[in-house]
């Protein structure tokens, strides 16, 4: 008998976002296409990363060439990855939902 092969941590995520991705694997049984799903939470972090470090360099806002406060693209950019991150982590269920304290919130209608 054969035993199952671990996957590799995708080589476009940043390194300690490799560590976290095979840390999930090893503690989770995952599908194919849940560690895929993994994987879009480990981009969606690494770009928000990446969002919050230009918008430590250059702020929140800008002025733009008439003038007017601007809100950083990064902003948006950081905004987004929190919400797709937070969205494949529970898709994934990667909390123990048999703890009342850590089930998901209830989405709102």
């Amino acid at each position: 008998m054969t035993t199952p092969k671990t996957p590799t941590a995708p080589s476009h995520l940043a390194a300690m976002t490799r560590r976290w991705w095979r840390s999930v694997v090893a503690d989770f049984q995952l599908e194919d296409h849940e560690q895929r799903l993994l994987t879009l939470a480990g981009e969606a972090w690494d770009m928000n990363v990446t969002a919050r470090t230009s918008l430590a360099k250059d702020g929140l806002t800008f002025r733009d060439d008439r003038g007017n406060i601007r809100s950083h693209p990064a902003v948006a950019i950081a905004r987004d990855a929190k919400t797709t991150f937070a969205r494949m982590v529970r898709e994934l269920r990667l909390v123990d939902v048999s703890e009342p304290s850590a089930r998901p919130p209830a989405l709102r209608r």
